[in-house]
């Protein structure tokens, strides 16, 4: 197998993941990065997901932003991988400093593998372009689900909904038989490889860490491997082409059942570990002050439930448990030294 296969951000925690299972499968790979001065940092991380890549990964330089470094990247590509992501300036962005990158950046690309003659484009949604805005549904969110926007939707869901809804308009008007399938993670977690990690695993560490409570939050949960696992069957399989699919393994677990099962799970190293629920009342007090916490207030006492079931029954996706991927989570927190205390 000698397929070339893209990888937008490079230094994502999903990206990184993605990387390794294809390298795994023979694929060889190109990534891109803001700035080539990252290379040494993201083939470490590799170096800790178990794969040496040599030769097999190149990389390049592309931004967002910019048209600049896209031609080249996508050129003599197969299929493209695209979940990188913009991120807004200040503590807590404006909308359009989420949503404009956001839709662009994923054109881009789009244009860009359509014009390398790329034969398909994985993309990396989320769960926030299914699962938010809603009235409860009574049912678990299927893919055939889209945020509400017309709701209360924080701008990071607001942003992913927007930029993934283009991404298939783009298809449809202007893709020149460009195909492409979208995967659509819950809360991702997994083993860490170095200390860029995702905000999903951040959780675990604050908890890890001694926080003492959590909002009234539940969310589903789903490892990081097999959400790589999941790219790669919807890159090859004809039945992947122009669908979603959400990748999330058993039902949801509120934050506090997260924490507990820690403690559980865990033993000493998870002393720190509170299991305390905080008011919905408190929180909504602490996000008037604080608002980069305006985004949890329409998460509260949200069933967010969700259904992995379509990339099982067409993909054959066998993920991992929800308990295997939180305590992957923090072992890998306490491997590579990142708890404080």
């Amino acid at each position: 197998m000698n397929d070339l296969v893209l990888v937008t951000g490079g230094t994502g925690f999903i990206a990184q993941h993605c990387i390794i299972a294809l390298l795994n499968a023979g694929y060889r790979v190109k990534t891109t990065v803001r700035s080539l001065s990252r290379e040494a940092e993201v083939r470490a991380s590799l170096r800790t997901g178990g794969v040496e890549p040599g030769d097999r990964l190149s990389f390049s330089a592309a931004h967002l932003s910019s048209d600049d470094g896209w031609a080249e990247a996508t050129v003599g590509c197969t299929y493209a991988f695209h979940g990188a992501s913009p991120t807004p300036s200040g503590t807590y962005a404006s909308e359009d400093e989420w949503i404009k990158p956001a839709v662009e950046g994923n054109l881009r690309v789009l244009r860009a593998a359509r014009d390398a003659s790329v034969k398909r484009v994985v993309l990396t949604s989320a769960f926030g372009a299914i699962g938010a805005g809603h009235k409860p549904l009574g049912r678990p969110f299927v893919e055939t689900d889209w945020t509400d926007l017309s709701g209360n939707v924080a701008p990071y869901q607001k942003s992913k909904t927007l930029a993934e809804r283009a991404s298939w308009d783009f298809i449809s008007r202007e893709g020149g038989g460009l195909e492409l399938a979208s995967v659509n993670p819950t809360m991702v977690l997994g083993p860490a490889l170095g200390p860029d990690y995702s905000h999903s695993i951040r959780t675990i560490k604050e908890m890890l860490e001694g926080q003492p409570g959590y909002p009234k939050i539940k969310t589903c949960v789903v490892d990081v491997r097999d959400v790589a696992d999941l790219h790669l069957r919807a890159m090859t399989d004809p039945a992947a082409n122009g669908e979603r699919f959400l990748a999330t393994s058993g039902e949801g677990l509120w934050l506090a059942e997260i924490a507990k099962l820690l403690k559980e799970r865990m033993g000493v190293v998870a002393r720190k570990v509170s299991t305390r629920v905080l008011p919905n009342l408190l929180v909504r007090s602490m996000a008037l002050a604080n608002p980069a916490m305006k985004g949890l207030v329409p998460l509260l006492g949200a069933k967010l439930d969700a259904s992995g079931e379509k990339a099982q029954r067409v993909l054959g996706w066998a993920p991992r448990s929800r308990e295997e991927a939180i305590v992957a989570s923090a072992e890998s927190l306490f491997r590579l030294g990142l708890i404080k205390g």
